[in-house]
């Protein structure tokens, strides 16, 4: 795995991945990964360090997944030297990952014509218009289009990180290292949220109360009425006050809470499908299934298959 480091970057996406991917973690007791800080030459950094990185391009294009942290300036063109790296690594069938506007640089390079891509909300308009081929989803957290996949603003390069490490692990894992950044492992919701909310409601809300509750009792039937009701508030006041904390409504929240709840039950491989159906809190099967599906893109049978053959 390499991650590109360059001229007038922030040191914090780059800190994401280094994070994630960079740190030994022999408490997971799984082979993780070996992570490289590629650039072309010496860079300096916002805060004005210089970075020396040990590995160059040619390092960056040979990785099996390259990271590419946000742009310095996305008004100025892409190196050349970094778009053809790009290239030689899309046609070797790596993975390609951009965070933030970390996209213009893909873009440069052609991989995102006629794929859906994220980019920071604030620059959304910019990417579409310079590179009308793209299909920019001004939304959401990140994109996964199988081996290539994007972001949007900085933070939500921690979700797509740990995402990273769910497709490469297993939820179980991804669980761990969430909780040792202490970081959601999913957040639902997109980047309208932070539009005009930037920041997230305190601890102690009652929404937040709420949603903990919930989380602890996802076998049991759940309703917008007993939510408002652990929140004291009325169900009109609480969807209000939910949709503008977490970015959508409760019921949407509830289902990707039960859906990811069911991974790791999944990827144990011990309990038949309409068990872990009833035990995440799904009225059946075919329930659980539909919403499966929805949110993860294939089926619980087929998504524990594909657990079962990279483990």
């Amino acid at each position: 795995m390499s991650v590109l480091a360059y001229d007038g970057m922030s040191p914090f996406e780059l800190g994401i991945v280094t994070e994630v991917f960079g740190l030994p973690r022999p408490e997971l007791d799984v082979p993780w990964y070996r992570l490289v800080i590629c650039a072309d030459g010496p860079v300096r950094v916002v805060g004005g360090a210089t970075m020396v990185a040990g590995y160059g391009l040619d390092e960056l294009a040979a990785a099996d997944t390259v990271i590419i942290p946000g742009v310095s300036d996305v008004r100025s063109p892409v190196p050349e030297p970094v778009v053809a790296a790009l290239r030689t690594a899309h046609a070797r069938g790596a993975r390609l990952v951009s965070i933030c506007s970390g996209a213009f640089a893909l873009a440069a390079a052609g991989l995102l014509d006629g794929k859906r891509a994220a980019t920071h909300w604030q620059y959304a308009a910019l990417l579409a218009e310079r590179h009308p081929l793209v299909e920019v989803d001004a939304d959401v957290l990140y994109v996964d289009d199988g081996n290539i996949l994007t972001s949007a603003g900085s933070a939500a390069g921690i979700d797509l990180c740990v995402h990273l490490v769910r497709a490469d692990h297993g939820a179980t894992i991804a669980n761990a290292v969430a909780r040792r950044l202490v970081v959601a492992p999913h957040r639902e919701g997109g980047q309208a949220q932070f539009i005009e909310a930037p920041v997230p409601a305190p601890t102690e809300d009652a929404v937040a109360t709420s949603m903990t509750w919930a989380l602890a009792n996802l076998a049991a039937p759940i309703t917008v009425e007993s939510l408002a009701k652990r929140a004291h508030l009325s169900a009109r006041t609480y969807l209000r006050r939910f949709q503008q904390t977490a970015g959508t409504s409760p019921i949407r929240w509830l289902i990707t809470q039960r859906v990811q709840a069911s991974l790791a039950l999944l990827e144990s491989g011990e309990h038949p499908i309409p068990e872990i159906a009833a035990a995440v809190g799904f009225e059946s099967p075919v329930t659980y299934r539909h919403h499966f599906t929805r949110a993860m893109r294939t089926s619980p049978s087929a998504y524990r298959r594909a657990f079962r053959e990279r483990g």
